[in-house]
């Protein structure tokens, strides 16, 4: 099955090479790569990838000047045509930046960088990111952020919380978030904020493949009924 994907590099960014393996290993195609500054996307694309990393070294705050890059305004776009968005811990960070997801993420309530694998469970498998899972199910995905506390208002949260979409939810304590919440859907549920990293859990040789089935999910979305 034909996959095309788009790898977005910020400055700073050190998760888009690792985002673009885990793709070309479960989807059998190698994304594009594009850079921050670049004004145009390709019209047809099956997913857009924010990675992980320190765009612009966190200054001012996480994902805050990244957020402002040419190439969000052609995020949003294709957002808004239904295009899958994925964005992976500093990925997170500029989605709710740049307005695609609601909330902010603020400096781990240990105000330490918190590194380590993370029992997650997964509270919606319905959208085209989790359809691969069961709701309910654990997981382990590793974790690697200074400022992963998400926080909203209560009302936002009520919201999120009644729309299905918190995706995934922490099951140890791990940075403050609010509700415990890992990752979050937009109201299409066509854009995914997470702060756990699925690109790094999908070769067993790296100490776990829980991250594949989201990789898996968005082929099995693709397919024909």
């Amino acid at each position: 099955m034909s996959f095309s994907a788009a790898v977005i590099t910020f400055p700073g960014s050190n998760c888009d090479r690792d985002m673009a393996v885990a793709l070309e290993t479960v989807t059998g195609h190698a994304p594009l790569r594009i850079w921050h500054g670049d004004a145009d996307l390709p019209e047809r694309l099956d997913l857009i990838a924010l990675p992980g990393g320190f765009s612009y070294g966190d200054y001012l705050r996480s994902g805050a000047l990244a957020a402002r890059s040419p190439v969000l305004k052609a995020v949003s776009s294709a957002a808004a045509r239904g295009v899958p968005v994925l964005g992976v811990c500093n990925g997170f960070q500029v989605l709710t930046e740049s307005g695609l997801l609601p909330g902010a993420l603020m400096r781990n309530e240990s105000m330490h960088f918190i590194c380590r694998d993370m029992p997650l469970r997964v509270e919606n498998a319905e959208s085209s990111f989790t359809n691969g899972f069961v709701t309910g199910q654990e997981i382990t995905i590793p974790v690697a952020h200074h400022d992963g506390n998400f926080f909203a208002n209560e009302e936002t949260l009520d919201r999120l919380e009644g729309e299905g979409r918190v995706a995934f939810r922490y099951l140890d304590s791990c940075n403050g978030s609010r509700r415990d919440i890992a990752g979050i859907l937009n109201a299409g549920g066509n854009v995914l904020g997470m702060m756990p990293h699925p690109e790094r859990a999908v070769d067993a040789a790296h100490g776990g493949t829980d991250g594949r089935i989201l990789f898996e999910s968005m082929l099995n979305a693709l397919a024909p009924a």
